[in-house]
């Protein structure tokens, strides 16, 4: 019966974007985890600036006074 024909179709495109869906959702989940470590990188790039900062401006004073 076409009803069923129909259902049948239904319940295999609801399988197929289910699958879509999981797929879709841990290429975000990845992508996520890459920025959440860029930020990490980041963060610690900026601290290691902080510190040459601090430090060329010891010298600079050292030199200065």
């Amino acid at each position: 019966a076409p009803a069923r024909q129909v259902s049948g179709l239904a319940e295999q495109l609801e399988e197929r974007l289910f699958h879509l869906y999981g797929l879709h959702n841990e290429l975000i989940q990845e992508r996520l985890q890459e920025l959440a470590e860029v930020m990490e990188r980041v963060g610690q790039a900026e601290a290691e600036l902080r510190e040459v900062c601090r430090t060329v401006e010891a010298a600079y004073r050292d030199l200065c006074l």
